[in-house]
């Protein structure tokens, strides 16, 4: 049994049902002034990145500054509209059953995400899910820019080293980043690519679920 289990959150415990984008989209005009034409890929990345390169797209420097505003809009909004969210999204079938499942085994739980601490608060909490987590040993957008580098902080946040770690995620960034950060590595097969398409060579076999 693992010591600690870290998932991602959009696609493999919940989905938002489209209003994650809304509220993206809101957040960026906010902070920039500027309606935003184009996002870039959210697939497998971190709204740190996802800032960068919008921000890129539409003609404007992204610096720490930028971001941290960025970050400051889209938490707020999130918290305002939190009904909302619960009234549009859900959280997937047998979420919470594993989330309680292992809980009732005493094995720590948090989660590794590309959305800012903030938004990810707020979405665990309005799906009920917030209470199997150890949120404090997780890593979100403000820790980094990719998968392996949350999931080193997240490790470092628990005291756990990677052997004792799983990682459970829903695209081929997850799976790429678990083995770059060495941990074990579950694929959950959702929605967007399957199970084939996460296959990519690695010291380690991952499982899909």
């Amino acid at each position: 049994m693992p010591e600690l289990v870290l998932w991602d959150i959009d696609h493999t415990l919940m989905a938002t049902g489209g209003l994650g984008r809304e509220l993206w989209s809101e957040a960026f005009h906010q902070v920039t002034g500027v309606v935003m034409r184009e996002q870039a890929s959210v697939t497998g990345s971190t709204e740190r990145v996802i800032t960068q390169e919008t921000a890129r797209l539409h003609g404007i420097a992204c610096d720490d500054g930028l971001f941290t505003r960025f970050a400051d809009a889209l938490g707020a909004l999130h918290v305002r509209r939190a009904a909302e969210l619960r009234k549009r999204g859900h959280a997937l079938p047998g979420a919470a059953a594993m989330l309680a499942a292992l809980a009732e085994r005493a094995v720590r739980q948090s989660v590794v995400t590309g959305n800012i601490r903030r938004a990810a608060e707020v979405k665990l909490g309005v799906y009920g899910l917030d209470t199997y987590l150890r949120l404090d040993d997780g890593a979100y957008a403000e820790d980094g820019e990719g998968r392996p580098e949350l999931l080193r902080a997240a490790l470092a946040h628990a005291g756990v080293t990677p052997d004792r770690a799983v990682f459970l995620g829903d695209t081929p960034a997850d799976v790429t980043g678990g083995h770059e950060a060495g941990v074990r590595v579950v694929a959950v097969a959702t929605a967007g690519p399957r199970p084939t398409s996460c296959a990519t060579p690695a010291p380690r076999p991952y499982w899909t679920a």
